[in-house]
Formats: C-alpha cells, sequence, structure tokens
C-alpha cells in the first residue's frame, strides 16, 4: 500500500499458522485454451512490491513507469508463472480507488483500462492508501515501549472523539468504492474470475508487540489490530455483496508478521533487512500471498 515515504505502510493478517509451499507446488489446475488465459493485477504497493530484486521499469517493461515500483517477483507474477497465465500487472505504488478509473500521473493509465472482455483473470487489492493507513501508523508511532512521552495520548484517542471513531467512517466508504470498483470490472470483463485480495498482517495477533523493530506501543497494538481486521473485512463484505471471491491473506500470515524472522516475515518491519518497503510485504510474503490466491484459483467455480 500504500504510500510513497515512510508512511509507507499497510494492513494485513492472521491467526493459524500455514506451511509455507512453493508456489509451484501450490496447486494442479487445468491450464485450457492459452487464448483464454489472461491474467489482470490491479492493485496498490502491496501487490506491486516496491523495493524488492527485480524492479521493473519502463526499459524492462513499457507497462511499467518508475514511479509505480513494480517486481518481477510480486505475486501476480508469480501466480501467472505458476499456473499458465498471460499477465498485466498495472498495480502501482500509492494507488487508491480513484486510480482504477483515473490516471495516476504521466504514463500511467487507468487500471481498469487493463481490462477487456477476454479478461479471464483479476485480482484486485487496494483501499489502504484511501483509509491512509500510513498516516495513521505514522500517527500511532510510539516514542517509548510504553507509549508517547505525552500523558493521556494515545493512538485510539487521535482518532475517537465521544465514542465514534472516525475512521470507522472512512472503512465503510472504502468497501463502498470497492464495490463500485468490482461493478465496473464486471462490465469490461464479464466472463474474468475475479479476487478480491486482502492485506497481510504487520502487527502480531496477540503480545506487545516488537518496539522499536514496530514503533507501536503495547496499549495501542490492539487499535492498530483493529485497524486491520476492519479494513479487510470491508474488502471481504465488498467481494462477497458482488459475488466475488476475498482472498484472505491475514489468516496465513498471523505467524509471519513483522516481528518474526528475517526469512519468514510476510511483512518488513520499519527498517527492511533485504529490500522491501517499511511495512510491506517481503519476498517470503510476496510467496505466501502467490500460495494463497493459487489455493483460491484453484477452489473457486468459474462464473
Amino acid at each position: 500500500m500504500l504510500s510513497r515515504t515512510f508512511g509507507v505502510v499497510a494492513a494485513s493478517c492472521a491467526f493459524g499458522a500455514i506451511a509455507i509451499l512453493a508456489p509451484s507446488a501450490a496447486v494442479a489446475i487445468n491450464r485450457g485454451d492459452p487464448v483464454s488465459r489472461t491474467y489482470v493485477a490491479l492493485g496498490d504497493s502491496y501487490t506491486s512490491g516496491p523495493g524488492l530484486p527485480a524492479q521493473l521499469d519502463s526499459t524492462t517493461s513499457p507497462s511499467a513507469p518508475e514511479i509505480c515500483r513494480r517486481s518481477a517477483d510480486n505475486y501476480p507474477t508469480l501466480v501467472a508463472r505458476d499456473l499458465g497465465y498471460s499477465l498485466d500487472d498495472v498495480s502501482c505504488l500509492g494507488a487508491s480507488t480513484d486510480d482504477l478509473t483515473e490516471s495516476q500521473g504521466p504514463g500511467i493509465a487507468p487500471q481498469l483500462s487493463a481490462l477487456t472482455r477476454s479478461t479471464a483473470l483479476v485480482s484486485l487489492s487496494i483501499g489502504g492508501n484511501d483509509l491512509g493507513f500510513s498516516s495513521i501508523a505514522t500517527n500511532c508511532a510510539a516514542a517509548t515501549p510504553w507509549g508517547a512521552t505525552k500523558v493521556g495520548w494515545s493512538c485510539a484517542a487521535h482518532y475517537v472523539s465521544n465514542g465514534v471513531n472516525e475512521l470507522d467512517a472512512t472503512i465503510r466508504q472504502v468497501g463502498q468504492r470497492v464495490t463500485s470498483a468490482l461493478s465496473a470490472i464486471k462490465a469490461r470483463s464479464p466472463n474474468a474470475r475475479v479476487f478480491v485480495v486482502g492485506y497481510p498482517d504487520i502487527v502480531p495477533p496477540v503480545g506487545s508487540g516488537c518496539w522499536p523493530k514496530l514503533p507501536f506501543s503495547a496499549p495501542d497494538l490492539d487499535f492498530v489490530r483493529s485497524v486491520e481486521s476492519n479494513l479487510n473485512a470491508a474488502l471481504d463484505q465488498a467481494a462477497v455483496s458482488g459475488g466475488d471471491t476475498y482472498v484472505d491473506v491475514a489468516t496465513p500470515s498471523a505467524t509471519h508478521d513483522a516481528c518474526t524472522a528475517v526469512d519468514t516475515r510476510w511483512v518488513e518491519p520499519i527498517v527492511p533487512l533485504h529490500g522491501g518497503y517499511p511495512l510491506h510485504p517481503s519476498s517470503a510474503g510476496m510467496d505466501g500471498m502467490a500460495h494463497v490466491l493459487e489455493q483460491a484459483i484453484g477452489g473457486s467455480n468459474p462464473h
């Protein structure tokens, strides 16, 4: 997701361990007619893979302007490679739902323009930038493991007034925007199978976290968890209401949050050690998300 600076952040997933299988071993699929095996990947930086190895640019891929920070090893590329699809990846760093139907900048077409009537498969992961998760992460960052130095301040207090959490209304709006986007996808690609991919977990599902690797104090972790969970729930509801498939990557990433070992975590901490962006998917995270999406594709019924 999200974001172009730190504040680069995003939300995602977890509770329950699964073995991380190589995507190539994930699922056997009937490859069918090659002409119909076209896959369009829509989304933000949790899809594009900023900072990960094999970054694409306009010299290696005409449809990959440098601003989008797409990796040749992001999860759409892995899925297309494993399942024999022809991929058009138009995901982009900083993308919001507005950028599905509008240009995000010079040389960047609206993402939905990649869809055609012959598109067979679509994945969509978006909404974190609409919510402003990078700003939330910045506002919730704590100077100490115990919280902010200002007495009485908390992350929740920044967003909750008179018992009303202002983020709840924003998350509802995200869900409505994604619902509208799914209708637009169906209009352009009526025969496509559409998968809404949620966000992986950043923070551990329980416990006090790992300050300063994750700059959230123990008292504020529950609030950050609730933001991640509520955003994913809105994406799930949008997918179900549109008759599409929601792909839960939060649950399988629960034991691979940013506090876990460098070789197994799906999301990087505030200081990435092996490339990637802060609070964004690692290479292991892209592998894991590819595996989960492949399983969903294998278990979903064609329209």
